[in-house]
């Protein structure tokens, strides 16, 4: 396996938000087309969700609604972006469109903290008797906070609806207080850089809370979204990272690093021939040759990783 630290930190330090860093699909060592692929979103994600975060800084909570609602579009399974968009319009105390942004955040990903406790909050102040529900479940994930989960934050929030749900005024949670989001934007380079060591290191469990630091800093960006999939592969979650291998190619189709990782974890599955998909698809993007293409190739050709 090739170590992280080498392929990646040029591409942190000149900025992941920027449409640049997209186009160069860095993470995982990637490098994609100098044009965006016919099939690539109308919008970039990345670049819409620093719009809202933007707009957020600024007290514009319609423009970031905008904006993140365009997040959305481009990368509807993509759970950053409906949690800004529930953001934005709590922010603006439109608490219906809040509770719709925050009800798909937790379909998406039933255990993310913020969107619970958002869409408990909205619930509260529409005084929906649901918010119980809400404020039930983050109590009992007290007693089950495992990897990725936050245990200062869920005390934080849960205390929160908490107050809330008994009948005090519904005030925004800290965690979900759009400040909190923009202090946690400045810190995404370090975050990201952080979580490439951790995984350098193997120590997954801390990589994942850091790079769920950097996509609340880049929102769906396809470096960070691929690393999210390598991590969730290593610790055995292949259809985590399936999801997330996934999401980076819709974003970023021609993107080097998720498709050669998606590839090997094809070959992990036992799936050769959508292994050999992956590569064509490589060879086609790296018309003289790249060295993740030569990676899965030596997956295939050895039908796992190589040396093991």
């Amino acid at each position: 396996m090739r170590l992280f630290k080498t392929v990646i930190l040029a591409s942190v330090f000149a900025g992941l938000t920027t449409a640049g860093a997209m186009a160069a699909g860095g993470g995982g060592g990637g490098g994609g087309a100098d044009m965006p692929s016919a099939s690539a979103p109308q919008y970039n994600p990345a670049e819409e969700y620093a719009k809202a975060v933007r707009a957020l800084q600024a007290k514009d909570y319609k423009s970031a609604a905008r904006a993140a609602g365009n997040v959305t579009t481009a990368a509807p399974k993509n759970i950053d972006g409906w949690r800004l968009l529930g953001i934005a319009q709590a922010s603006s105390e439109n608490w219906k469109a809040a509770k719709r942004a925050y009800e798909r955040a937790v379909k998406l990903a039933p255990d993310d903290l913020p969107s619970r406790g958002g869409l408990a909050l909205s619930l509260a102040h529409l005084k929906e008797p649901k918010a119980q529900e809400q404020l039930d479940w983050l109590k009992a994930k007290a007693s089950d906070c495992s990897v990725g989960c936050d245990p200062a934050l869920l005390k934080s929030m849960t205390a929160d609806v908490e107050k809330a749900v008994a009948g005090g005024a519904p005030q925004p949670s800290a965690a979900l207080d759009s400040g909190a989001l923009i202090f946690a934007a400045r810190t995404g380079d370090s975050a990201y850089v952080e979580a490439v060591s951790l995984i350098n290191e193997k120590r997954y469990g801390e990589a994942l809370a850091s790079l769920d630091k950097a996509r609340v800093a880049f929102g769906p960006h396809p470096d960070v979204l691929t690393y999210q999939g390598y991590t969730w592969r290593k610790l055995g979650q292949f259809d985590k990272a399936e999801r997330y291998y996934r999401q980076a190619l819709a974003i970023a189709p021609d993107h080097r690093g998720a498709t050669e990782y998606f590839g090997e974890l094809k070959v992990e599955r036992g799936d050769a021939e959508g292994a050999k998909l992956m590569l064509a698809r490589l060879e086609r993007v790296c018309a003289f040759g790249c060295a993740e293409a030569e990676e899965l190739r030596r997956w295939i050709d050895a039908g796992g990783e190589p040396g093991r």
